[in-house]
């Protein structure tokens, strides 16, 4: 859809599928689609509150409607074949057509391999990786009817400097096997006008995986809020898929592209925050 007054696309009737989606930055991408009155389905198994983690596929969706949108909570698992296909069964008979598809389902475990448990490698594996190919491939009929079709995955740059991996080896595997999903898509798909693309943070995001795993109210502190990765989301879900594939964009510098100069407004200056993983000083 057009924007009569500014002439440039928006979410606007369009559908999204997200997998994970109820807190973080998978709701700030939904919330910020719904403002143009997009339609979003999430897959995810929060289905009841969790002590640790707030917000749940209800939870999410009642928020995507307060903001405008339509949502569709789906309570499933991205790890299943059934339940995927499911989902975008039931996103197909709600919307009428999926235009979009956001990988943003992750699990993390930092640990070395040496204290690394096959449960959790595996676990990394069959969400991180997995999911996003099962999810892209199972909407891949659909995304094909779409006039302006993205799968956008939540995960870093291919940065092969030894120090990532060399850090967290399975989590590494597991964040790039889903950056492989977006080098590999976007070349297979280029002449069918789907695109591709991945988008990481610049700094580390003020999330419960942050608050939780990586470093506890000090480093949540030192982050971004999660409204840096959904403007980012949008600027490049509302580009041409013709044109806009196979890239890996960091959050700020597609702001700084679409002509956003003040970071401020989502955190404190990059001297202050703290890095994300697997980019470079």
């Amino acid at each position: 859809m057009t924007s009569a007054a500014h002439d440039r696309p928006t979410l606007a009737g369009r559908t999204i599928l997200m997998s994970g989606g109820s807190r973080g930055i998978g709701l700030a991408i939904a919330e910020r689609a719904a403002r143009d009155g997009a339609n979003v389905a999430i897959i995810a198994k929060t289905d009841t509150p969790h002590p640790k983690l707030e917000g749940t596929i209800h939870t999410a969706a009642e928020a995507i409607e307060a903001a405008g949108g339509k949502a569709l909570p789906i309570l499933g698992d991205v790890r299943d074949d059934d339940s995927v296909a499911d989902a975008v069964a039931r996103t197909v008979e709600a919307f009428g057509g999926i235009d979009i598809v956001v990988n943003n389902a992750s699990a993390i475990d930092l640990s070395p391999t040496s204290e690394m448990a096959m449960k959790k490698y595996d676990l990394m594996q069959d969400i991180n990786c997995r999911g996003s190919y099962l999810l892209s491939k199972t909407a891949l009929p659909h995304l094909e009817k779409s006039e302006a079709a993205h799968v956008l995955t939540l995960s870093p740059p291919l940065n092969l400097n030894p120090k990532w991996a060399g850090q967290h080896l399975g989590y590494t595997i597991a964040k790039y096997g889903m950056s492989l999903v977006t080098l590999g898509l976007a070349e297979e798909l280029r002449d069918r006008r789907i695109a591709a693309n991945s988008l990481w943070p610049r700094t580390t995001i003020a999330t419960a995986a942050v608050q939780n795993l990586l470093g506890g109210a000090e480093t949540v502190a030192r982050s971004r809020d999660p409204q840096i990765m959904s403007d980012a989301a949008y600027e490049i879900l509302t580009r041409d898929p013709a044109t806009c594939t196979g890239n890996f964009f960091i959050d700020d510098e597609v702001l700084a592209e679409a002509g956003v100069t003040d970071m401020s407004v989502y955190g404190p200056p990059l001297e202050e925050l703290e890095l994300d993983l697997f980019l470079d000083a």
